[in-house]
């Protein structure tokens, strides 16, 4: 993890109060791991202290560049969606633990991601492809409105989107999509909000998996433990979700 200055080259409003960036990280791309977050400081002075933990969507080894996707929820968020091209962050790059890819034999992986879980899956999907393994996304979003990125998954594998309302493609959770399609694959990877992480969890209960948990930060470098999440080890102990995650195995931490 470095601490680094980079240079916003697009910025593009991609669904309903959801932006794409991307950022020009000369020198630092090649160590980055699907999974893994920029944590960005968008304030000054006493402005928004504390920085924004934003997952990584995509990276462009040939350009030196790393796409991120957030949405507008608060006035931090605002504020850096406001960042015009030829701009300046100071980001914390990359920071987290990936998705173990690498160490894993499968040939077929399910993809399951929530509203803006969905961007760490991206870049998880392109890799996943580039190695040869058969790829399958289901995506959840709340409408329409809120839909991004079908196209980009549909070029890595079979794609399927569910909306809360119907509005768009399946109507309902991703846990139905699951049920309904009666997929089969060697490991999932999942993304989303907490409530979300828990239901994928217990369906898929006999099945291996990772998660990635979304969560308010402090440090973003595991010193303040702002970010703790139980072990579902029997020991009492803790994970530090910004160093020892965003990613774990599933049903490593308790979901809460």
């Amino acid at each position: 993890m470095k601490k680094k200055i980079v240079e916003v080259t697009k910025v593009e409003t991609i669904a309903q109060d959801t932006i794409e960036m991307t950022l020009a990280a000369p020198g630092i791309t090649t160590g980055i791991q699907p999974g893994q977050f920029v944590h960005i400081n968008v304030g000054s002075n006493s402005s928004h202290l504390l920085r924004r933990p934003i997952s990584i969507a995509d990276v462009d080894l040939m350009e030196q560049t790393v796409t991120i996707i957030f949405k507008v929820v608060g006035s931090g968020t605002a504020q850096l969606g406001q960042y015009k091209v030829g701009e300046r962050l100071e980001v914390l790059l990359p920071c987290g633990t990936g998705y173990p890819i690498d160490s894993i034999n499968m040939s077929k992986a399910l993809l399951i991601g929530g509203g803006i879980g969905v961007p760490p899956l991206y870049y998880l999907g392109k890799k996943l492809a580039d190695q040869g393994i058969e790829v399958i996304s289901i995506l959840g979003f709340q409408s329409s409105s809120n839909v991004f990125y079908e196209s980009k998954f549909n070029q890595l594998g079979d794609c399927h989107v569910v909306t809360d309302d119907g509005t768009y493609g399946y109507k309902g959770y991703v846990t139905d999509v699951v049920d309904q399609l009666s997929l089969k694959y060697d490991y999932y990877f999942s993304c989303g909000p907490t409530g979300m992480l828990q239901a994928v969890t217990n369906k898929l209960a006999y099945q291996d998996g990772y998660i990635s948990i979304e969560q308010r930060m402090g440090c973003g470098i595991g010193a303040c433990y702002a970010c703790v999440v139980p072990t579902n080890d029997g020991t009492n102990g803790f994970k530090k979700i910004c160093k020892d995650g965003p990613v774990f195995r599933a049903n490593e931490v308790v979901l809460r």
